[in-house]
């Protein structure tokens, strides 16, 4: 039991690479009808809900270890990035474009912090707002994806949960930019 959020994380992965190929092959033409869209849809929701459900069990079972702190991160990087990138291949349009450059940028740049501030001994917890962040990165993700396929899903609703989510994006990392570089102040 003390295995499964791992063992999830590393599911949430290959999941998001299953649907980042999906999604590419859409962009290519090869989607004829529907199939592959809907299984990028599905990919991604299941990989969402093994986000919070690894977590959920790592605190509940005191499974969290050192290789779940770090797969965690990486596999909600590698699916919200797998999503929007695949998204953009397979022909999101121009009004996804830059809300998803923002989120993009964002994820990269945090990235780039913790790297920074872990070489000075520095770390950066995550904070709510950030856990929010994700969560409706995935909400507004999942609505681009299932967008052709829920007709009655209004059409601007997937783009105003994007710039949601870009919006909140932008917010925690420059929440994290000003958290590192007072992080670093304080050690020199």
């Amino acid at each position: 039991m003390k295995a499964l959020p791992n063992i999830l994380s590393v599911i949430r992965i290959f999941l998001t690479l299953a649907m980042f190929a999906a999604l590419v092959a859409v962009g290519a033409g090869r989607d004829l009808e529907g199939g592959l869209m809907h299984f990028a849809f599905w990919a991604f929701v299941i990989a969402a809900a093994t986000d919070f459900l690894d977590g959920w069990l790592a605190r509940r079972f005191d499974a969290v270890t050192v290789w779940g702190t770090i797969l965690d991160p990486i596999g909600d990087k590698i699916l919200v990035c797998g999503a929007v990138v695949g998204l953009m291949a397979s022909g999101a349009g121009p009004a996804f474009a830059l809300p998803a450059g923002l989120i993009l940028f964002r994820e990269f740049a945090v990235s780039a912090l913790r790297e920074v501030g872990a070489a000075k001994g520095l770390k950066l917890p995550v904070t709510g707002l950030a856990k929010w962040k994700t969560a409706v990165q995935l909400v507004a993700l999942a609505a681009m994806l299932g967008a052709g396929l829920v007709p009655a899903l209004p059409a601007l609703l997937p783009i105003a949960l994007v710039w949601l989510a870009a919006v909140l994006t932008v917010w925690t990392g420059v929440e994290y930019l000003f958290q590192t570089r007072r992080g670093l102040a304080e050690r020199t």
